[in-house]
């Protein structure tokens, strides 16, 4: 009898620590800046705990993997630019520590289980940035973001910092970056319903924006779709 309740203890304590948040693997936050120049990212917890201490400096070309805890988590991520290199924590940033500037919003509830993203144009603009799930376990897991570089052509009374970023208005931003939130109100107009992505990855500068010259031969800087980098 003691060696039957001992056997049952066994499977009980296997099928807790299989089931706790401790045991799930937590999805990976990959950060990836193919900018022509450097960038700081500037991760920011709006719930759970801090994933990074935002000294990181990414070079072109490069990126870094954080991993989210296995308890709900909530933030933003923006690329700071035009640092003082040789300060720790980054600083006298020319954009990015403060509006404006270009926002991804992230949300994984429970381990990766499932997530919630966007890219906000709410606070400006300051590079372009595509928030692209990988490994999907299931659902709708579109890429949103905006891939156009909206500096080119910002209004002249918006512009920021000699043009390094952009102001608006909400309704430039919508024009030429559908899939991205612009207002405290608005939403992309494609679904979304992210299961257990095995990598959330936020791409600044994704390969595919367009150029002040390559705009301007096209004739505007409208996006049409947004495709998610390998």
């Amino acid at each position: 009898m003691a060696s039957a309740l001992a056997f049952v203890a066994v499977l009980l304590a296997a099928a807790a620590a299989a089931t706790s948040p401790a045991a799930v693997a937590a999805t990976t936050l990959t950060i990836q800046n193919l900018c022509p120049h450097p960038v700081w990212p500037l991760v920011t917890p709006t719930s759970g705990q801090p994933i990074s201490d935002n000294t990181a400096r990414l070079d072109p070309n490069s990126l870094i993997s954080l991993a989210f805890p296995p308890t709900p988590w909530s933030g933003r991520v923006a690329a700071r630019t035009g640092c003082d290199a040789s300060a720790s924590p980054p600083a006298g940033c020319e954009t990015g520590a403060s509006p404006p500037s270009t926002v991804a919003q992230l949300s994984v509830h429970g381990g990766g289980d499932v997530a919630a993203y966007s890219v906000s144009l709410v606070d400006g603009f300051n590079v372009p940035v595509v928030v692209s799930p990988q490994a999907v376990g299931g659902g709708q897991c579109p890429a949103l973001g905006c891939v156009v570089d909206l500096n080119c052509d910002c209004p002249p009374g918006q512009r920021f910092s000699d043009g390094a970023a952009c102001r608006g208005p909400p309704e430039y931003f919508k024009g030429r970056c559908p899939l991205t939130r612009t207002t405290p109100g608005d939403v992309e107009p494609v679904p979304q319903s992210c299961r257990s992505p095995g990598e959330l990855k936020v791409i600044f500068c994704p390969p595919t924006m367009l150029t002040a010259a390559s705009s301007a031969a096209a004739g505007d800087m409208l996006i049409r779709t947004v495709v998610a980098a390998s």
